[in-house]
C-alpha cells in the first residue's frame, strides 16, 4: 500500500461525488458515507485496489468483503444469475425489494468478481446502499465498488467522517463527509442458498422480522461446519482499544460504563465512580446510531476498561447491538490486532 500524504476530508456534494469517481477509477482508496456505517470503498473489479483495502485495514485476506451496487437491475454485474435455481431466485427477487438499504445478500459469483474481493469463496456478499452519496458514486463510477468499514481491522466501526480520518489517516487519499450514519451498525447479511433456504449470517440494520416477512421464510442459523459465508462473522470485532467487559465482568483500574438503563446502587457499590458514562436508552433504533459512536467516547475517556451493559430487547434491532457488543468483548487474537 503506497502512503499518502494526508487524507482529505471534503463534503459529497457533486464536485466531491465526482472526485471519488475519479480516484476510484485510478484504483485509489475512498472512504465514504453509507446509511450503516462508513465504508472504504475501492472499484470492485479491480484486483490491485481491492488489495490496497486489505492493506489500509490491516484486513486478513480470509474475511471477505462486502459489493455495492445501484439496485436489482445490476445483480448480473457480479453475481452469476444462471447458478440460481428457481426457488434461490424467488428468494432473491423478494429480498431486494428491501433495496436499496442495509442488507446484503450471499449469493453465487460472477467469474467478473476477482478472488480476493470472495476470499476464494464461489459465493459473494453484495447490496444496495441507501445513502444518496454512495448512489451518486455508484452511478459516476459506473461500476460496483467494495466498502467495508472504514476502520482498522477488528476496531470500532466509523459512523461519522472524522472518525475515518482518526483511523486511515494517510492511508487514504480523500473521505465524503456526508454526515452521520443513519443507522450506526452494519447491514444484516443473509445468505440464499440453492435450495431457496435462508440463514442468517449476521444481525444488522434491517431488523430480521422484516426479511422474514418479505421472504415468508424463516431465517435459519448458519451452518455449524464449513467455510465462512461472508464478511464481518469472526468471533472478535468492533473492539475498543482497552477492554470492554459484559455485564457482570470484573477489571482492575478506572471503568468507564456504557447503560441502556440507569446505574443501580450495586453498580456504583461494585465498580467505584466511573470516569464516564454512555447511556443509549431503550429505543433500539437510537441506542444503534449512537453505539460506535459512544464506544469511541469511551475509548477516549481514560478509563482503563469498560462495563457494557446487554441491550433487553430480543426484536428489533436488539439482536444486532448484541452481536456487536458480544464480539466487541470477545478475547482478540493477538495476530489480528
Amino acid at each position: 500500500m503506497d502512503a499518502v500524504r494526508r487524507t482529505r476530508l471534503r463534503a459529497a456534494d457533486p464536485a466531491g461525488v465526482a472526485e471519488a469517481a475519479r480516484l476510484l477509477r485510478a484504483g485509489q482508496l475512498v472512504g465514504l458515507p453509507t446509511e450503516t456505517v462508513y465504508g472504504l470503498a475501492a472499484h470492485a473489479f479491480d484486483a490491485d485496489a481491492v488489495l490496497a483495502v486489505f492493506d489500509a485495514k490491516e484486513r486478513p485476506r480470509f474475511d471477505p468483503l462486502i459489493v455495492h451496487v445501484l439496485g436489482a437491475d445490476a445483480l448480473a454485474q457480479v453475481v452469476d444469475e444462471r447458478r440460481l435455481s428457481p426457488a434461490a431466485r424467488r428468494q432473491t427477487e423478494a429480498l431486494t425489494r428491501l433495496w436499496p438499504g442495509p442488507l446484503t445478500l450471499v449469493l453465487p459469483k460472477a467469474a467478473e468478481v476477482p478472488e480476493l474481493v470472495t476470499s476464494g469463496l464461489d459465493t459473494v456478499a453484495v447490496r444496495a446502499p441507501a445513502h444518496d452519496a454512495a448512489r451518486a458514486v455508484l452511478r459516476a463510477l459506473g461500476a460496483p465498488f467494495v466498502a467495508p468499514s472504514a476502520n482498522r481491522f477488528g476496531r470500532i466501526s466509523p459512523t461519522r467522517a472524522a472518525h475515518v480520518v482518526e483511523e486511515l489517516d494517510g492511508r487514504v487519499p480523500l473521505v465524503l463527509d456526508g454526515g452521520a450514519s443513519e443507522h450506526g451498525v452494519e447491514s444484516t447479511i443473509v445468505g440464499v442458498e440453492e435450495d431457496g433456504t435462508l440463514r442468517l449470517l449476521r444481525p444488522g440494520a434491517t431488523p430480521r422480522g422484516a426479511v422474514e416477512d418479505i421472504a415468508g421464510a424463516r431465517l435459519e442459523a448458519p451452518r455449524a461446519r464449513g467455510p465462512r459465508r461472508g464478511p464481518g462473522m469472526l468471533a472478535s470485532h468492533y473492539a475498543p482499544r482497552i477492554p470492554l467487559v459484559l455485564e457482570t465482568g470484573q477489571r482492575d483500574g478506572p471503568v468507564a460504563w456504557l447503560l441502556f438503563g440507569s446505574p443501580t446502587r450495586d453498580d456504583w457499590a461494585r465498580y467505584g465512580v466511573p470516569v464516564a458514562v454512555e447511556r443509549l436508552g431503550d429505543d433500539d433504533r437510537r441506542a444503534a446510531r449512537e453505539l460506535f459512536a459512544a464506544l469511541r467516547r469511551l475509548d477516549d475517556s481514560g478509563a482503563s476498561w469498560i462495563l457494557a451493559e446487554l441491550p433487553t430487547s430480543r426484536g428489533g434491532l436488539g439482536p444486532a447491538i448484541r452481536d456487536r457488543l458480544t464480539r466487541a468483548a470477545a478475547d482478540r487474537d493477538p495476530s489480528m490486532t
